[in-house]
């Protein structure tokens, strides 16, 4: 099979580290008859190359309307949207088809093939739009996804005459067609039968090896859960997928208020964060980097106990224990620290709500303690 896919560009043709996709403080008002309606809350999104991303949240929580930023489809009343360098909130009607063509594949829910048309000229269309492969090449193009989607026998068939997850693999070679660098999809196995959408699923995985960017929009969280990374989205606003992971039992928006409460701080590579036997009044959540946990021993060198990376917390240990630093906490050498600061007095009140949250909290401060115990121990 002869297909190609995109290549990411090389440091010469693109900034460093920048984001296939960017959001910056999006907000999206819509007028109703009782006033404006904030649809998006200063939303920022960040999305590199090559990483799968599961978009969930409740029905009315801002998906689509998300989803409909990074499309193009609409707009934002205020904010920045960019993808794969190209300022889509800037661009007009005309200058926004072309540019969509060649830069998203678009799978929908329920496929909109057109049903009038043979499979492979549905997939031939966007190349026809976009002009991204000479005419004489085109139909070999669309063999060659439906070979990839496991299809090519149903080339010639109309899409009614397919199932439906036939016809979800034929909508995914489309969103192929023009061979664009970021595929979005849209609920893409929420009316296929468990067996069917596992293999959509592997498919996806298949594309995101080959450098693709994948974005779905799902409301199943076992799904969700099996991509690289989960943008919750509640009431228009997005949670820290880091606060997230720590505490997973919180509701959406209880996630929110922790989301909101934190607080930023970042530390050069090497620094001291916090030292053993100080008084501890807040609790943090990593978030970027990694910190180490450091034993100092007197006349020795100290000991680096544990490592803890994006999604790792400290400081639960002293907040349900004494009220003092049981070890020292610093910024790795490997590089700068990103970590999210939460108040002992504000992590109560969230707490409080939570049952479920404050137990497995005193449960991970409860095993941190024996850990601390036993490796001083060791170390003695």
């Amino acid at each position: 099979m002869a297909i190609s896919f995109f290549k990411p560009k090389t440091d010469d043709e693109q900034v460093e580290d920048r984001p296939i996709i960017d959001l910056r403080e999006v907000n999206k008002y819509y007028k109703t008859a009782v006033g404006d309606y904030h649809a998006l809350e200063g939303v920022d999104l960040q999305i590199n190359a090559g990483e799968f991303v599961s978009i969930i949240g409740k029905s009315g929580s801002g998906k689509t309307t998300l989803l409909n930023m990074i499309t193009g489809i609409d707009r934002p009343t205020t904010g920045e949207v960019w993808v794969n360098g190209t300022g889509v909130h800037k661009l007009n009607e005309n200058q926004m088809a072309r540019w969509r063509g060649k830069n998203l594949g678009i799978v929908f829910q329920f496929f909109q093939l057109l049903p009038m048309i043979s499979v492979i000229e549905n997939i031939m269309l966007p190349m026809d739009f976009c002009r991204t492969y000479p005419i004489n090449e085109r139909r070999q193009r669309a063999l060659d996804l439906l070979e990839l989607v496991e299809l090519a026998d149903h080339a010639h068939k109309l899409p009614t005459a397919l199932s439906g997850g036939q016809q979800q693999r034929v909508a995914i070679a489309r969103a192929l067609a023009n061979d664009p660098p970021v595929i979005i999809a849209d609920e893409p196995t929420g009316n296929l039968d468990s067996k069917t959408a596992e293999s959509v699923f592997a498919l996806f995985n298949d594309l995101v090896a080959k450098g693709k960017t994948i974005i779905i929009v799902t409301h199943d969280s076992g799904l969700a859960k099996r991509t690289h990374r989960t943008a919750l989205i509640a009431d228009g606003e997005i949670v820290n997928e880091y606060v997230a992971k720590v505490m997973p039992t919180l509701t959406a928006s209880q996630l929110l208020q922790a989301t909101k409460t934190a607080k930023t701080h970042t530390y050069e590579a090497g620094t001291m964060i916090l030292a053993e036997g100080t008084n501890a009044d807040t609790f943090y959540i990593v978030s970027k980097g990694t910190v180490e946990v450091i034993l100092p021993r007197p006349n020795q060198s100290d000991v680096i106990a544990l490592q803890l990376g994006p999604g790792k917390c400290f400081g639960e240990m002293e907040f349900f224990h004494e009220k003092k630093h049981r070890a020292s906490i610093r910024a790795s050498e490997a590089g700068p620290v990103e970590v999210l600061a939460i108040g002992y007095d504000q992590l109560s009140e969230l707490l409080k709500q939570s049952e479920a949250t404050q137990e497995a909290l005193r449960q991970m401060a409860n095993k941190h303690s024996g850990e601390n115990l036993s490796w001083r121990g060791v170390s003695s």
